[in-house]
């Protein structure tokens, strides 16, 4: 029916309608037209707003306050809406009349998918919606080399995105104490990682120049890291070390969004991930390279989540974790006398004890037991036995066992 309907009403057959379409295209307003103007102006509202904002912030007027806090969200409002309605005005009718650019169809696409969200996950929509309008027009002003508006926006940009980047990360974090299936929660851990990601690429960058607070001198390092990963095809191996390197700048960056029992959960995930890579790889080189990018990833476990923890949900498990956490100590103190006795101790430590966690659930974990049993025989800590029996000459006589 579509196809027919479209075949009969097929309005580029009449010559009034070829004259029409084309005026129609003439006049559809550009980047540079009456709704780039329109930004322009509710942009240059927005920064003053955001300038007399942070200037009130800390005051002790809090009339003054209020009014500044006001002014601003009301600004941020209208500012948002003028970018909206240049998509709906301006992009759609140029994708419509197929004179937009290849910028212009990805970002009414981009604009379509974000709204589908609307209905299924109000709370994601928002957040992503404020977020890609204003990647939207920070783009455009990148686009257009206005240096000089580019420096003023940047200041309110990076506020603005990462508040709402937090905004995206907790709701995840909501959404995983719902009753969801093991797929539904991969699916949610994933996602998590994407905006992780998402952020430590786009805005990161922006905030960590010239900034000389001591948070991001500490994980400057951590971001030269993660830009190793950053390009080219990864591996699966690379991609578990990638999301561990975002896990760890985020225990810093959103510790309320990104709570511990969720980093945890997380951390887990990578785990789980990082032992079916180990058994199901066949090459000896790649499993070695995954066997180390375990216990690294056992090590940051323990640092950056189980040492701080506080709440257990069983005091047995806060004991066997003080236990594992004292011998952890005792084997720190080689790492300056001894390096390659600390490794070979920690090694054994970490392996012994996640031995012990996945042992709990034999029949799904056969492989990496054995896997770790020698593992555990190469470090000399056990002694594989011989798989044979022996049966002895002789005469066997029941006996009549007295209770």
């Amino acid at each position: 029916m579509q196809e027919k309907s479209l075949r009969i009403y097929d309005t580029e057959k009449t010559f009034m309608s070829k004259v029409s379409n084309k005026l129609s295209k003439l006049l559809t307003p550009t980047r540079v037209g009456i709704n780039g103007i329109i930004i322009s102006m509710k942009r240059n509202n927005l920064i003053k707003a955001y300038e007399n904002y942070n200037a009130y912030l800390r005051s002790d007027n809090e009339d003054k306050k209020a009014q500044a806090t006001k002014k601003y969200e009301d600004a941020f409002t209208l500012y948002l809406e003028a970018i909206d309605k240049n998509i709906m005005d301006s992009v759609y009718k140029k994708v419509k009349n197929d004179t937009a650019t290849e910028f212009e169809k990805n970002a009414l696409s981009k604009y379509y998918l974000i709204t589908g969200l609307k209905d299924s996950e109000y709370a994601e929509y928002k957040y992503r919606k404020q977020k890609y309008l204003l990647e939207l027009d920070y783009e455009n002003i990148r686009y257009n080399e206005k240096n000089k508006v580019l420096e003023k926006y940047k200041g309110f940009y990076c506020s603005k995105m990462e508040t709402l980047y937090k905004g995206i990360i907790k709701h995840y974090s909501v959404k995983l104490t719902e009753n969801l299936t093991a797929a539904e929660k991969a699916e949610i851990y994933d996602k998590i990682f994407d905006t992780l990601e998402e952020y430590i690429s786009n805005i990161f960058p922006l905030k960590i120049v010239n900034n000389d607070s001591k948070i991001y001198k500490e994980l400057a390092e951590e971001y030269d890291k993660y830009e190793k990963y950053s390009v080219g095809k990864l591996d699966q191996a690379e991609v578990i070390e990638k999301n561990m390197i975002l896990l760890g700048i985020s225990r810093k960056l959103f510790t309320h969004s990104l709570p511990l029992v969720v980093a945890e959960q997380c951390y887990v995930k990578l785990l789980k991930d990082t032992r079916s890579l180990i058994v199901d790889t066949k090459i000896s080189k790649k499993r070695e390279k995954a066997y180390s990018l375990l216990i690294n990833l056992i090590d940051e476990y323990n640092l950056k989540v189980l040492s701080t923890k506080v709440y257990w949900d069983k005091p047995e498990s806060r004991n066997e974790y003080k236990q594992f956490w004292n011998k952890y100590k005792e084997i720190a103190n080689l790492e300056k006398s001894n390096s390659e006795e600390y490794n070979k101790q920690k090694e054994i430590l970490f392996i012994t004890n996640d031995l012990k966690q996945v042992s709990k659930n034999e029949n799904k974990y056969c492989k990496i037991i054995q896997f770790y049993k020698n593992k555990l025989v190469e470090l000399g800590v056990m002694r594989k036995m011989p798989n044979k029996c022996v049966t002895r000459d002789g005469e066997y006589l029941k006996k009549k066992v007295v209770a």
